[in-house]
């Protein structure tokens, strides 16, 4: 197989991967933090809201699988992208984390005691670990288009020059706003397809408003880059199949990012599957056909995420203070030999983890019945 694909098809191939592997984070774990900012607004007592926890509670620790294989791959694949995100955005990616480890201590505490009190504070711990992760996903995508300050000296050598409030610019809130709403509708569709019978019609509501809000805020980001003044990042003069050095090239900050769109018709599929694909679980709700529904709302976050995947594209982290030293799909990945073996492992590993997702959730398959919520704590 390394023979047959040469160093720039590698390098095409783990981009497309990366964007699948994000797409897989945002299905799965998507909905356990899109319902885990909702559940609390959809509840009147404390049993409806362990109804919703209990949708969550038993396939959340293997859907994060995908938030571990991303991380993995931008190590593995991409580890230059890898030491500038985590490095410059450390505060960022500590938030996340934070966020991230409320969420299972709030799984095993909640219930430890009786009181009201106690449980509300782990509800609003609950909600600011689905809130927070969503927000920052958003923001560091948005971020992605406007680039962020970063350079090398002549040994590689990265220094960053930002801050984390620099990240919170207008744009990227409203990045953050489509991330939200995005998640928001995918864990409220969720809960209208597990969540007791009694429940689902409060959820299918949360889930159609919150696809309103992100067909309003995924325009006015698309908008915002055609005519608001967000130039793109264009590649003047850079070998493709070249090692992986991120000062070897010329870029210049000029157009818009919707250039990939008018070269390659067939990318505009992705915005539509997005805009299309909100519609649809909006009507779908609407009738109670809460399967198809979350089939489509999983075609969102598919669709959103490689809308930017497309737009960004040869770009993968382009720099605002030194436009030539940003990171492209052409110089910052691993060697040939690398993403060769990373490829051959990913090819007999990810069915694998597809094929024990599907039986698990065969297995877990029904709603969460809200008469089986017992008064003990335990």
């Amino acid at each position: 197989m390394l023979e047959l694909l040469d160093y720039q098809t590698l390098r095409v191939i783990w981009w497309l991967l990366l964007g699948v592997l994000l797409a897989g984070f945002a299905i799965m774990d998507g909905f356990d933090i899109g319902l885990a900012m909702v559940y609390r607004w959809l509840t009147r007592d404390d049993k409806e809201r362990r109804v919703f926890l209990e949708t969550i509670e038993p396939v959340w620790e293997g859907n994060q699988v995908w938030f571990v294989l991303g991380g993995g791959a931008i190590f593995a694949a991409w580890p230059i992208l890898y030491s500038v995100a985590f490095s410059g955005m450390y505060f960022g990616l500590l938030l996340v984390l934070l966020g991230l480890i409320i969420r299972p201590v709030g799984f095993n505490f909640r219930n430890k005691m009786p009181s009201s009190a106690w449980r509300n504070a782990w509800d609003w711990g609950l909600f600011v670990s689905g809130l927070v992760p969503a927000l920052v996903f958003g923001v560091a995508f948005g971020n992605l288009f406007l680039g962020v300050p970063f350079s090398f000296d002549d040994t590689l050598r990265m220094t960053y020059t930002g801050s984390f409030f620099a990240l919170l610019n207008p744009f990227a809130v409203l990045c953050g706003l489509v991330s939200i709403s995005m998640l928001c509708m995918h864990g409220a569709t969720y809960g209208a397809l597990k969540a007791d019978a009694k429940l689902a019609p409060r959820a299918r509501v949360a889930a159609r408003l919150s696809a309103l809000v992100y067909l309003l805020t995924f325009g006015a980001a698309g908008y915002w880059l055609l005519h608001g003044g967000v130039p793109a990042y264009q590649i003047v003069d850079a070998v493709t199949g070249g090692p992986s050095n991120p000062t070897l090239k010329q870029v210049v900050v000029d157009g818009n990012w919707f250039s990939n769109y008018n070269s390659y018709p067939w990318m505009w599929a992705f915005p539509a599957l997005g805009v299309f694909g909100a519609l649809l679980t909006a009507t779908l709700l609407a009738l109670k056909k809460d399967g198809l529904a979350f089939i489509t709302s999983s075609l969102v976050q598919l669709g959103t995420i490689f809308t930017a995947g497309m737009a960004l594209f040869p770009f993968m982290l382009p720099s605002s203070s030194h436009p030539g030293h940003s990171l492209t799909v052409w110089d910052a990945s691993s060697s040939h030999l690398t993403l060769g073996i990373m490829l051959v492992a990913t090819i007999i590993l990810l069915p694998i983890v597809l094929a024990y997702t599907t039986w698990v959730f065969r297995v877990l398959k029904g709603r969460v019945n809200i008469n089986d919520m017992h008064d003990a704590h335990y």
